[in-house]
């Protein structure tokens, strides 16, 4: 049987990003999604936050790949399949795929094309014995894994022994915790499909609970890169959706929330305005504000208790000394 995620949003929400953006800005409160951040210049700049020393997510999940890839390789054990969601660029997972014994293969699953290729080109070149097969795809939406190429399948290849799908980047964050316990719980069936060795597993990177002070800096840098990011979607709307917002009338506002564990991200308007998009007229007040993005911590308990709920019986977590962030890998009972 093929192995398949299923959508874990309805069909009837399969919107165009122009019909997102009339929707979002036409609801009251007004709100974007997070994932049309991603264009050529909002990749760049979150590249350059990623460097930022106040954001601390990525330096401190690659160091904790580098200390504990053995560990969660041994762990994973010999003869797995691969299945990153939101790949990116891959850096993180050649930390992964270095340590792992005689892995099936590696699917890379991402919602940009052309970024999805190279990346996986790289990958397939400096690991010549591991079938690379790029799925580009919305990964909330669903997908198959395609079937192996005859030309590149070994005659002694044999069938993955396990599936673990990766999930790395503190990504769940941005689903409120009901979207999250949906999405692990098909990743959860996805990696229990019929025909493997042993029960399949989740690698996760996750931010954790911290300091209100340290959160806001990583979401509203001194040099205002986060700020760019963010108000870099309206210029977005205006180049592909024939939008007239002038960026000087929004700011940046980052805030964190105690009750739901979570930074919210917004662009607020600065003054009484009228603004078209996508054939539309939208009118903003002074301070109002457009909800781009959450992002979730969670401790160690909820995350667990997040996994388990989802059918992922057994956990291992490493963490850094400050406990700033977590890894972990949520396996199926034997």
């Amino acid at each position: 049987m093929a192995r398949e995620l299923p959508a874990i949003a309805p069909q009837s929400e399969e919107r165009s990003f122009a019909e997102d953006v009339v929707l979002g800005l036409s609801s009251e409160p007004k709100k974007l999604p997070c994932k049309y951040f991603y264009d050529a210049r909002g990749s760049a700049l979150f590249d350059r936050i990623t460097e930022l020393d106040e954001y601390y997510p990525t330096r401190t999940e690659l160091a904790l790949m580098r200390a504990h890839a053995p560990a969660i390789a041994a762990k994973i054990g010999a003869g797995a399949l691969v299945v990153e969601l939101g790949s990116g660029s891959s850096v993180k997972t050649r930390l992964l795929l270095d340590e792992l014994e005689l892995p099936t293969g590696y699917v890379p699953v991402d919602i940009s094309a052309e970024h999805l290729r190279s990346a996986a080109s790289s990958i397939a070149a400096d690991y010549p014995g591991l079938e690379v097969t790029p799925v580009a795809a919305d990964f909330t939406r669903g997908f198959a894994i395609p079937k192996p190429r005859p030309s590149t399948r070994p005659s002694n290849k044999q069938p993955p022994a396990r599936c673990v799908v990766y999930f790395p980047g503190s990504t769940i964050g941005n689903f409120t915790r009901a979207r999250a316990l949906e999405l692990l719980s098909a990743i959860a069936a996805f990696v229990g499909a019929d025909g493997d060795e042993r029960p399949g597993g989740l690698l996760l990177g996750f931010d954790l609970v911290k300091p209100a002070d340290m959160l806001v800096r990583a979401y509203d840098d001194a040099q205002g890169v986060t700020s760019a990011f963010n108000l870099n979607l309206l210029t977005r709307i205006n180049r592909e959706l024939d939008g007239d917002f002038e960026l000087d009338g929004f700011e940046h506002r980052a805030v964190w929330e105690p009750g739901p564990a979570r930074m919210e991200i917004f662009i607020r308007s600065t003054r009484d305005q009228l603004v078209h998009a996508a054939g539309h007229s939208y009118r903003f007040a002074a301070g109002e504000d457009i909800l781009t993005e959450y992002s979730h911590k969670y401790t160690l308990d909820s995350i667990r208790a997040l996994a388990r709920e989802a059918g992922f019986e057994r956990s291992t977590i490493w963490t850094d000394p400050d406990e700033l962030f977590g890894v972990g890998l949520f396996q199926l009972a034997d």
